[in-house]
């Protein structure tokens, strides 16, 4: 049974894609939790670029975010070879702060494997101290937040985040 059988996740944008190498494999045989941390924070840096902020320009800019919290849920576990993608989903911001949850999607089974949902700062990289959202980011973050919010299924959010 899938753990979120009436979720499309094509609707979100694909923000990384990797097949699991063997160096990631733990002896459990499975992925070691530290690379789902790596995967889902390439497809921050993925989502990103979605939002017109390129990671090769931070420097350029001397803008970029910090996570502040972060909620990993681990469904099913992803083995050597799979191929995982991870979609994202913006759900909210404020002046600083805004709130994503990242799907991993096993593409191999065809299920969700994980989830990770992260609220950030907005950062000015000279200074390492929160700032506001560069207005073109906001801009961009705020359509995809009202297109993320005419899907047909609910964020499943743990309930305690979000940016104050």
């Amino acid at each position: 049974m899938p753990v979120f059988p009436d979720v499309d996740l094509t609707k979100l944008p694909k923000t990384h894609e990797a097949e699991v190498p063997e160096e990631y494999i733990d002896v459990m045989g499975h992925m070691n939790v530290a690379w789902y941390t790596y995967f889902f924070s390439e497809g921050m840096l993925g989502l990103f670029g979605h939002l017109g902020l390129e990671v090769d320009k931070l420097g350029e800019r001397q803008a970029g975010s910090f996570a502040l919290e972060n909620h990993v849920r681990y469904f099913r576990e992803v083995r050597l070879g799979h191929q995982i993608e991870v979609f994202s989903r913006l759900i909210a911001r404020n002046e600083k702060r805004f709130h994503i949850i990242n799907f991993m999607w096993n593409k191999s089974r065809k299920e969700i494997s994980a989830t990770s949902e992260i609220v950030s700062t907005s950062i000015d990289l000279r200074e390492r101290r929160p700032t506001p959202i560069p207005d073109d980011v906001g801009v961009a973050m705020d359509v995809m937040i009202a297109a993320n919010s005419q899907l047909d299924w609910e964020a499943p959010v743990c309930g305690v985040m979000g940016p104050r």
